[in-house]
């Protein structure tokens, strides 16, 4: 996942290969060693895309290692269908700009942070929601999202952690 040597990292001014920035440091590493290295800070990760994310032949695997790595949510302007779905089935949030343009705002920010706002636990399929952007300089602006959780059924495998928990979870009840 994210190993391809033609996936094109903002971050690192377009650089082709599976490299990413470690923040808070800026240096660069793999994206699996800064994965392990986010989940050894306990600090949440995001993946930010264009168009057509996940596009490709392996969607339900990069699905699988997008959620071994410890990503959070995909925020993109446009997902291929089935990879939607495929990241809710891992517990994945997948999100789309409310604006596709505001994508720009936010592809190259190797240094910000980021809050995603207005996930409750009564969120409805196609919900809004926010993503706060906290730029190194201390200044802040909001993104709007739409939460492409499309179904009631992909809410519950959502909240549940993806398909498995959510199945494993069902048979625990039933043989209660």
């Amino acid at each position: 996942t994210f190993a391809n040597v033609r996936i094109k990292n903002l971050m690192l001014g377009g650089k082709e290969g599976g490299n990413t920035l470690l923040q808070p440091a800026g240096t660069e590493t793999s994206i699996y060693d800064a994965a392990e290295a986010y989940k050894a800070a306990g600090t949440p990760t995001i993946v930010i895309g264009a168009e057509d994310y996940g596009m490709g032949s392996s969607r339900d695997w990069a699905a699988k290692g997008t959620r071994l790595l410890g990503v959070k949510a995909v925020i993109t302007k446009s997902f291929e269908r089935i990879h939607r779905s495929n990241l809710v089935g891992m517990g994945v949030l997948p999100c789309n700009f409310k604006d596709k343009a505001d994508y720009d705002k936010v592809k190259d920010l190797s240094d910000a942070t980021f809050d995603i706002l207005g996930i409750s636990n009564d969120f409805k399929p196609m919900s809004e929601a926010t993503l706060r952007v906290h730029k190194a300089d201390g200044s802040t602006f909001d993104v709007p999202l739409i939460v492409r959780i499309d179904t009631p059924v992909e809410i519950d495998y959502y909240r549940a952690g993806g398909i498995l928990p959510y199945v494993l979870a069902q048979i625990l009840r039933a043989n209660a």
